[in-house]
């Protein structure tokens, strides 16, 4: 049997060294540049003091250790917001733990320090629900991957509880809501911090089938008490209500209730008293649970079945429209505008403005005038005024308590009458543009109808047949005569003469053309001047004459180049025996047998005295 050896020792708990820790639980929170610590030991380890030490992320060395005075829990101040600290905790050594080993590295991201942004929020009615929305709210974070998520708190403006705590991890959230007014807060938050809250309110919604339809009423009863009266029909489906009541700028009361026998409820006892000549705004809300009345949660909990306003006591308004204008006056009319009496100073419902008008003399009085419009009003169309006569308005509104005060008086005075018409001054204009757009082609049509112009004879075929210089030279006599007889028919009375020229008389001058234009033009004015000498004693042959030859005159011509056509006659028998055109005019004059005579129509207007050479010499060279 080998040896064996037996020990006896003995001894407390309190004089073993044991081993605490390290904590089961860790939670951090970082706020406004501190970091609090708060850790859940072990069972057996109980309750201890704990110690602290940290470091920035990156950093080698550990920072001076904390302890605390209170159990369980420790406090790291001055920290910045924006870095990552690394933390180990550890309990405070004691008899009972005699030894504290450090617990593993924890990690403490930055402090969140700003609030989420608010990007759009929307409201949308839900048709398959009456007196329900839908609100659609976004909004962003402006710094990235520092955060774990997002918490919306929602609750109800006039204070009913419960506060509806709401965790998501994306920047938008939807509801279901009644038309109450109701208040969110949004913030970002991650392991060890909250950021700052952004605050939306979504506004009491009125919608124009719930707002004094008929279907909600309410009795004053004193400053403390009033009833509201809804439809019967509505007890057989609903017996969970609450009614809300507020004034402008304020959160309001509410009082939830059962009800299933009458369709009233009388509220009483009110905290805070109704006060005189203020509007208040009443709402009814439906509750499907049956079970309990009270709100058990915010999302799609209620709907809205009516809304209505009332006074507990009405007065005058105490304050008058302003901004009065006028616009658009004319002759006899003008077009009023004022803007609305403010709600804090209506002191009732109002029931419709008056608007006096009266003319404006410095030194005379004239009959006053008013005229009552809507309350819904802020313009009105003045008609049958004078002209020219200046005009003094106000305006007043009233409410079942009589006339409020009047607006400061406002001076206007319409058109007066002139002859100067506006519209003949656009019609004028109007003719002035036509004239100058299209007077120019309808003058020169006009024109040339009225005062044709004398062909050109270098645009006749004649001209442009021309083939020698023979036929060119006669051209310039018969040129010279016509240039003769469009002078006569411009300076004298309208007559005819005949006049046979031979061909002998005519052709000295054809042939000098050129060389002696001058002295044939004395030629033909000598001629002319005795045919003038003669007009006076044979007036009634030569009428006699124009009715008889005028019409028989071989060299009477249809177109406008008489000359070109007289030429065309001439030209064809002046041929020589070879066929050529050219005529023999170089020789002595020879008597063509083909000019007989020539018969001249004149057409003349007499003067108070013959012309001279000097009148006509012109227009020949």
């Amino acid at each position: 049997m080998e040896n064996c050896t037996k020990a006896v020792f003995s001894g407390s708990k309190k004089t073993l060294k044991r081993s605490c820790g390290p904590p089961i639980e860790v939670l951090l929170t970082r706020t406004s540049g501190a970091l609090q610590v708060n850790v859940t030991w072990l069972k057996e380890d109980g309750n201890n003091k704990i110690s602290v030490r940290y470091k920035a992320l990156g950093s080698h060395s550990w920072n001076e250790t904390v302890e605390t005075q209170l159990p369980n829990t420790a406090v790291v101040e001055k920290l910045t917001p924006s870095l990552v600290y690394i933390v180990q905790i550890q309990c405070v050594t004691t008899a009972e733990c005699s030894q504290c080993p450090w617990s593993k590295n924890h990690y403490v991201p930055s402090e969140l320090t700003t609030q989420p942004i608010l990007v759009s929020a929307k409201y949308t009615d839900i048709t398959q629900k009456t007196g329900c929305r839908l609100i659609s709210i976004t909004w962003k974070f402006p710094v990235k991957d520092l955060y774990d998520g997002y918490r919306v708190t929602v609750w109800k403006e006039s204070g009913e509880p419960p506060q509806a705590q709401l965790t998501t991890s994306e920047p938008e959230i939807r509801l279901i809501l009644s038309y109450s007014a109701y208040r969110l807060n949004i913030s970002a938050y991650n392991n060890a911090s909250v950021s700052p809250s952004a605050t939306h309110v979504i506004p009491q919604h009125i919608g124009a089938n719930i707002l004094g339809d008929g279907r909600l009423n309410v009795t004053v009863h004193n400053s403390t008490a009033f009833t509201i009266h809804w439809r019967p029909d509505l007890i057989e489906k609903y017996v969970c209500y609450v009614v809300e009541w507020m004034k402008q700028g304020h959160s309001g009361w509410y009082l939830s209730f059962f009800e299933d026998a009458i369709a009233r409820k009388t509220v009483s006892s009110i905290s805070e008293h109704l006060e005189p000549y203020t509007r208040y705004r009443v709402t009814l809300h439906l509750r499907p649970n049956k079970n309990t009345c009270n709100m058990k949660s915010i999302n799609n909990s209620e709907s809205t079945y009516g809304t209505t306003e009332f006074y507990h006591t009405e007065g005058s308004p105490v304050g008058a429209p302003a901004n009065v204008s006028f616009h658009n006056v004319t002759l006899n009319s003008a077009v009023l505008q004022w803007s609305r009496i403010p709600e804090e100073d209506l002191r009732g419902f109002l029931l419709g403005y008056i608007i006096y008008y009266t003319e404006h003399h410095y030194q005379e009085t004239s009959t006053a005038h008013n005229i009552t419009v809507d309350p819904g009003s802020t313009s009105f169309h003045m008609e049958a005024l004078k002209s020219g006569t200046a005009y003094q308005v106000q305006i007043s509104g009233f409410t079942s308590a009589g006339e409020g005060i009047r607006s400061i008086p406002s001076v206007f005075k319409t058109d007066p009458k002139v002859n100067f018409s506006i519209r003949a001054a656009i019609a004028a204009f109007v003719v002035v543009v036509c004239l100058l757009v299209f007077g120019s082609p309808v003058i020169k049509r006009v024109k040339a109808i009225l005062w044709p112009r004398v062909p050109n004879p270098g645009h006749s075929n004649a001209v442009q047949k021309i083939e020698s210089p023979g036929q060119l030279k006669l051209l310039e006599a018969l040129v010279t005569l016509k240039a003769v007889e469009e002078w006569d028919t411009k300076s004298f009375q309208i007559l005819e003469r005949e006049a046979v020229i031979p061909l002998s008389s005519m052709l000295p001058h054809v042939r000098t053309c050129e060389d002696d234009s001058l002295e044939t033009a004395h030629a033909w004015s000598d001629r002319d001047g005795d045919s003038a000498a003669d007009d006076d004693d044979t007036t009634d042959t030569l009428l006699d004459t124009q009715r008889t030859h005028f019409q028989s005159s071989p060299f009477t011509f249809a177109g406008g180049y008489t000359t070109m056509e007289m030429f065309q006659q001439f030209t064809p028998q002046w041929t020589t025996e070879g066929g050529s055109n050219t005529p023999s005019i170089e020789g002595e004059p020879e008597d063509f047998t083909v000019l007989k005579s020539m018969r001249l129509d004149y057409v003349r207007q007499f003067s108070t005295s013959p012309p001279s050479d000097s009148e006509f010499t012109p227009a020949l060279v």
